[in-house]
């Protein structure tokens, strides 16, 4: 049950976590560059002469079959013809909120049948962080990062697992700086430009606390069509946030966000790129300082054995968002700031949708599975806590439960709460829901004092409707979200 109450705790440069930076594996990009894998075991031999560069071909290659013919290790989600990767773009050193991830894109892996799903994944969109309460999704990686060095990619992918119902099995994070660099390295991308970008207000780095206020932005345009970019203007393409005519949503920037990982994509995997590995050995250099993941090499190598021949018609696009058909709502939080709420109330149509990402009424499903109808719930309140039944209650009529009564216990020192199942198992998926929106604990045997209040109702009401279950609220609610 959702009561949204985010701060907007945005960390800026001088708030980013002090402690030294762990190393992490140097390895290359992930679903978009997994041909960088190939170079990573050979990355700390020395440079190469020019008189030796006509040699790498035949090494490249080579090492390339040889790598992938010695280890066939399966890939965790394989067995289960799923692989999760979560991908992070953050600003990095040097940048305000250095660790809020800006950009936040799940892919899913089908291996049966080599298709891709893309489901970007709003910044301002609240969810539950552990410690933290709601809260918006970029701060998990940056709060992560704040007490520990290094963890805020393994702890992005435990919370949004959680959350989406799904195992994620690995991430990919990288900084505004590597991005730069390898578009830059690659001679620049082109992108196939869908709309009109606009955008008067694109801020100035380093331009932020400028007393002359207009100076702190620069006016970027980009013409519709197939336009050729650079790293600082991809960038600026992919983050623009008040583009005019429809683009300075967090939607229509997803959506770039997803031609540009496509450009880069298209252009990394070129024969002109391919067929120089010092320039794949010169990205990969660049990006161990910028790139974090818990792919390791050789699986790596076995999702770029099974994808690396992947059409763009196999290639599923999604964007959460809250237009007319999107399953995300717009609100503000209690400091004014500007969030993203799932529409039903809870993420039960998000989880619906991301199972099945893969289905061609995905969207359909999700609504489907929201208006659901699920069992009749009587709410009694143990506490002393005020209205806390009455929100609760609208709280599960929005999830489509069917609320018989509300009102007080007898007794108002209840610590714990309690479902009592009156059904005892016969709608275990009502229970699910039931508890998994309450965090409740389940039981089917009625304490003396709640057996006297049933019988007290009935005898005073003989037509009064039987629910299925009693939710007892106890006095864990008030350190809930509810």
């Amino acid at each position: 049950m959702i009561d949204f109450k985010p701060k907007d705790s945005e960390f800026s440069a001088s708030e980013a976590p002090q402690k030294k930076k762990k190393k992490g594996k140097i390895i290359g990009l992930v679903f978009l560059g997994l041909i960088i894998f190939i170079v990573l075991s050979s990355c700390n031999r020395p440079s190469t002469s020019n008189n030796e560069k006509g040699l790498l071909n035949n090494f490249f290659w080579g090492s390339l079959s040889r790598i992938i013919g010695s280890d066939k290790k399966e890939l965790k989600g394989e067995s289960d013809d799923r692989i999760n990767i979560l991908l992070l773009g953050m600003g990095g050193k040097g940048h305000d909120g250095a660790y809020l991830t800006d950009t936040i894109m799940l892919v899913s892996l089908r291996p049966s049948d080599k298709k891709v799903a893309l489901l970007s994944i709003p910044r301002d969109t609240v969810v539950p962080i552990k410690g933290y309460g709601w809260r918006k999704i970029n701060n998990i990686n940056a709060y992560a990062e704040a007490e520990d060095s290094g963890s805020g990619g393994k702890a992005t992918i435990d919370e949004l697992s959680s959350i989406l119902e799904i195992p994620i099995q690995y991430y990919f994070r990288a900084d505004f700086d590597g991005f730069i660099n390898m578009i830059d390295k690659l001679g620049g991308i082109e992108v196939n430009v869908e709309k009109i970008l606009d955008d008067p207000q694109y801020p100035i780095l380093g331009q932020e606390e400028n007393p002359d206020y207009p100076s702190r932005f620069e006016h970027l345009y980009v013409e519709k069509g197939l336009q050729k970019m650079d790293g600082s203007l991809a960038l600026k393409f992919a983050r623009s946030r008040h583009g005019l005519n429809g683009e300075g949503s967090d939607f229509a920037r997803s959506r770039r966000q997803q031609l540009v990982l496509e450009a880069v994509k298209e252009k990394l995997l070129s024969a002109g790129s391919l067929l120089n590995p010092v320039k794949i050995f010169s990205i990969a250099g660049d990006l161990k300082e910028h790139v974090s993941t818990n792919l390791e090499v050789s699986e790596g190598l076995r999702i770029w054995e099974m994808f690396k021949d992947i059409n763009k018609e196999d290639i599923i696009n999604k964007v959460l968002d809250d237009g007319p058909k999107g399953l995300l709502s717009s609100g503000r939080g209690e400091d004014g700031a500007y969030i993203l709420q799932p529409r039903s109330g809870n993420f039960t149509e998000i989880q619906t949708l991301v199972k099945n990402i893969f289905a061609g009424n995905a969207e359909i499903v999700a609504k489907q599975e929201s208006n659901k109808q699920h069992g009749k719930v009587e709410i009694i309140n143990g506490t002393y806590i005020n209205k806390l039944a009455s929100r609760i209650s609208f709280n599960l009529q929005k999830q489509n439960f069917t609320i018989t009564k509300t009102g007080n216990a007898q007794e108002r020192n209840v610590k714990k709460t309690v479902i009592y199942d009156l059904t005892y198992g016969e709608k275990l998926e009502d229970l699910k829901v039931l508890k998994d929106n309450t965090d409740a604990e389940v039981s089917i045997n009625l304490p003396n004092w709640l057996i006297s209040y049933i019988n007290e109702s009935v005898s005073q009401n003989l037509a009064i409707e039987r629910p299925d279950f009693i939710l007892v609220l106890g006095e864990d609610c008030q350190d809930k979200n509810y």
